[in-house]
């Protein structure tokens, strides 16, 4: 008997431990799938039972902060991420992001700012962390150290649209507009009829037809660029057009071809050279234009635009092949 119970007493633990483990696994399943559901509520309590089971597990204390934050609790869910950035993890990138985004809703960007900053010192290579810091940038008017933000998120992933756009609303807003049209450019190029784009056609419109914000000190490359950008609209001026597409199809080859020829003779700003001007001078040399200015002008004249791109949907596949297969350095 005493031999039986030895054998129980060695074996109970184990198997006690490996169905705690599925437990566990089995609550955040549950607590996911309830999140996904937007019941934030029954999510919380799955995270806590499974915390009560297991204290120091990461999963939970991440997903549990980020229902808390989701639910608008977001302050209550510090001490657990805390607790999951104290070792490096799979984990360790989104927990400074949420960090981040918790100080960021609750008006705190410094706090926000220095969240992201340390996340980024651990994880440089984690995108979310350059992109939200590009943010809370922005929005405390640091637009500088914004546009060195959107440059690094889009080094991590060119085709992350919302960072294409965050590169064009800083550069705007420092009356780069060279660099602004062609951030937008390529937002719309990403995202031709999103939430967002009938707002970047608006701020791209504003500069084609002239329109600045408050002006800011800048360098002598910009006022070229500026100004180079302003004759190359005045050269499409004297024309009529078949529709607005074909106008700005003529405006964007324009600039693109002399933004292009001036960047190539600039020296300083690679990321603007390299990745956008250079990119952009070659698409104006090629037929791809009228396809490429239609997902630019989509979300302002949705119905022609749309007539045009099915009826030449062979050349909206070339432009995308060219897009494809073409190049960019940083």
């Amino acid at each position: 008997m005493k031999k039986i119970c030895l054998i129980i007493s060695i074996l109970f633990p184990g198997v006690l431990a490996q169905a705690q483990d599925t437990d566990v696994n089995a609550l955040i399943k549950q607590g996911v799938q309830l999140n996904n559901e937007r019941n934030y509520a029954g999510a919380i309590e799955k995270y806590k039972q499974a915390l009560t089971a297991d204290p120091e597990n990461t999963q939970a204390n991440y997903q549990l902060a980020y229902s808390l934050f989701a639910s608008g609790k977001g302050a209550d869910g510090i001490p657990y991420l805390n607790k999951v950035i104290k070792t490096s993890n799979n984990f360790t990138g989104p927990a400074y992001e949420l960090l981040g985004s918790i100080y960021d809703a609750a008006h705190q960007p410094q706090q926000a700012i220095d969240a992201y900053k340390a996340g980024i010192a651990l994880k440089p290579d984690y995108q979310p962390l350059f992109f939200n810091i590009g943010l809370a940038y922005f929005r405390a008017g640091k637009y500088a150290d914004a546009e060195l933000a959107a440059i690094n998120a889009i080094k991590l992933d060119p085709k992350h649209a919302n960072s294409q756009r965050l590169y064009g609303l800083v550069t705007f807003h420092q009356n780069k507009r060279a660099a602004a049209l062609l951030g937008l450019c390529n937002f719309l190029l990403l995202e031709p009829d999103g939430p967002r784009s009938a707002e970047a056609y608006t701020n791209m419109q504003s500069i084609l037809k002239g329109g600045t914000l408050k002006t800011e000190k800048t360098d002598a490359s910009n006022i070229a660029l500026n100004k180079g950008l302003l004759a190359a609209v005045a050269t499409t001026a004297l024309r009529r057009y078949a529709s607005p597409a074909d106008l700005l199809a003529a405006q964007l080859k324009a600039i693109f071809v002399a933004v292009g020829q001036l960047a190539e003779k600039q020296t300083g700003n690679d990321f603007f050279r390299n990745y956008y001007a250079s990119f952009f001078l070659k698409l104006a040399q090629t037929e791809h234009m009228p396809a490429f200015a239609r997902l630019m002008d989509l979300s302002a004249n949705k119905a022609a635009d749309n007539q045009w791109l099915q009826q030449n949907d062979d050349k909206r596949k070339a432009l995308e092949a060219w897009v494809t297969a073409t190049e960019r350095k940083f």
